[in-house]
């Protein structure tokens, strides 16, 4: 075999392998990253703690034979087709939250008001950073205000209203710099709301 052909082939077998590397690491991080599917096992998730759903509206409608972007209530962006908004308000509902709602980590809009979810507010719900919108008003929610709602960079409504919240309100609310709407009355909560002043020039305290 000529000496050119031999050069030739020896230099051809690393960029082969580097290509079938590049290839096999796409395919496991395309496997592991986040997509429709994870929004979809969340959802699947939360409709499995719904113990209560007197108008059958997810029984019926939240199934795997159809997408997750035409269920009742979801919302699914153009650009990653990932869930961004979740609007369950006035469903008469009846359940609690699980952790796999964190999951869905492209949210930006989070609707359970008027309705009768109870218990308390896993932490995992600290991942749904790029939340604007969340609103669990008037539901049955209980146990302290979690910390961890002012760590939501974006947020800039939030309505708590007509639930069992109690204790202090949390000090992290300081941090909630885009905020222009919060809504916490009718809850057995003391102290007051910790709030910048440079916060509270634009703020709505709604009812």
């Amino acid at each position: 075999m000529p000496k050119s052909n031999l050069m030739a082939k020896t230099g051809f077998l690393p960029t082969l392998m580097f290509l079938l590397l590049f290839s096999t690491f796409r395919t496991t991080l395309s496997a592991n990253s986040p997509n429709i599917s994870t929004d979809q096992s969340a959802l699947l998730a939360l409709k499995s703690y719904i113990t209560h759903d007197p108008h059958n509206l997810l029984a019926t409608n939240w199934s795997t034979g159809t997408s997750v972007c035409n269920w009742i209530g979801v919302t699914c962006g153009s650009r990653h087709h990932r869930v961004t908004a979740l609007d369950l308000s006035s469903m008469d509902l009846t359940g609690t939250i699980p952790s796999q709602l964190g999951n869905l980590s492209f949210l930006v809009s989070l609707n359970f008001s008027q309705n009768s979810f109870h218990g308390s507010l896993p932490t995992e719900l600290i991942d749904l950073h790029r939340l604007k919108y969340l609103n669990f008003g008037n539901n049955s929610f209980s146990g302290e205000i979690p910390s961890w709602f002012g760590y939501f960079p974006t947020l800039e409504s939030l309505y708590l209203f007509m639930n069992n919240f109690t204790g202090v309100i949390p000090s992290t609310f300081g941090n909630l710099s885009k905020l222009e709407t919060l809504s916490m009355y009718n809850n057995n909560l003391k102290g007051q709301i910790p709030l910048r002043n440079e916060n509270c020039s634009n703020l709505i305290f709604g009812r």
